[in-house]
């Protein structure tokens, strides 16, 4: 029997498809590395929170509590800041997402439209605030002396009401929808708003679900604002809170160095590490919900002008 000739088309589909199948091996293995990589610090965490003090300086930080307890969690819940600091996250996470998207929607439609007459302007001005800022001394001044917002939930909320980039965002996914679409609802009598709320609105949820998931991650993780404009403890965050926590304990740590008694009152890792689990939790259990729409609301126009 003869040998096939090399570079036949049945030797090189067959190189082909080694090739294939060592990029997806390579491909699969970096992805599940990298998986990897960013799961076991988050384990970590979660069994330094259930470890005992006296194990974590001893063997430190584990995949599994060497000895288990739950004392940090009991210790953390014990007081009334973390509910408190919880209820004036979701109330800021809540108003603030809902009035950004209520703002920045319309407005990321307008830009959009070319019908509008100052579309262009409009486009120029929010792009220009993404090169050139009020800086720290004038968003101070413009918050807390003129209006007048020191120690007031809103000073945590109306600074990020319109952010550019998530209305440009919305703006790319609003000038891939069908321009067909609008011009038969134009002819048929449908106003500017009847076409946004009725077709603009319902055609762009997969952006919207993206964009509201970027305005709650930045509204739940803000720690900036809060450590600017609330000198009030009763009105910290979650992420004010584990900034104070973080601060108080390690400078107690410090301060108490010697004492022997400290370290069996207040778990000082086991304290930071479930104040963490604790903070990220609600935001984690909240991406499922968009998830179907954030790939293909980050992806659409993507191939598109």
């Amino acid at each position: 029997m003869e040998k096939m000739p090399f570079g036949t088309g049945q030797e090189r589909s067959w190189r082909s498809g080694i090739f294939d199948r060592l990029f997806k091996f390579l491909v699969y293995g970096f992805i599940l590395f990298f998986v990897i990589a960013c799961l076991v610090p988050f384990l970590l965490v979660i069994s330094g929170s259930f470890s005992t003090e006296a194990s974590l300086r001893l063997y430190g930080f584990q995949l599994l509590p060497v000895e288990f307890t739950t004392y940090s969690y009991q210790f953390v819940l014990s007081g009334n800041q973390v509910f408190r600091s919880y209820s004036i996250t979701v109330f800021v996470t809540t108003i603030g997402t809902v009035l950004g998207m209520a703002i920045t929607t319309p407005f990321a439609y307008v830009m959009a439209s070319r019908k509008a007459k100052y579309a262009n302007f409009l486009s120029f001005m929010t792009y220009f605030t993404m090169i050139f800022g009020g800086g720290l001394i004038g968003t101070y001044i413009l918050v807390a002396r003129w209006l007048d917002l020191k120690d007031n939930l809103w000073a945590m909320i109306l600074p990020y009401l319109v952010n550019p980039f998530y209305a440009f965002v919305l703006v790319a996914y609003f000038r891939t929808l069908p321009q067909e679409i609008i011009d038969a609802a134009t002819i048929d009598g449908a106003n500017d708003i009847v076409i946004f709320y009725r077709i603009a609105l319902p055609l762009a949820k997969p952006a919207i679900a993206s964009v509201a998931l970027f305005y709650a991650l930045r509204y739940w993780n803000d720690w900036w604002l809060p450590l600017l404009f609330i000198d009030d403890p009763s009105l910290h965050s979650l992420q004010m809170m584990i900034r104070k926590v973080f601060s108080l304990v390690n400078a107690a740590q410090y301060i108490n160095s010697t004492n022997v008694v400290f370290d069996q009152d207040i778990p000082t890792y086991g304290v930071q590490m479930s104040t963490a689990i604790l903070t990220i939790g609600p935001i984690i259990l909240f991406y499922p919900f968009v998830q179907r729409y954030f790939v293909k609301g980050m992806t659409i126009g993507a191939v598109k002008g």
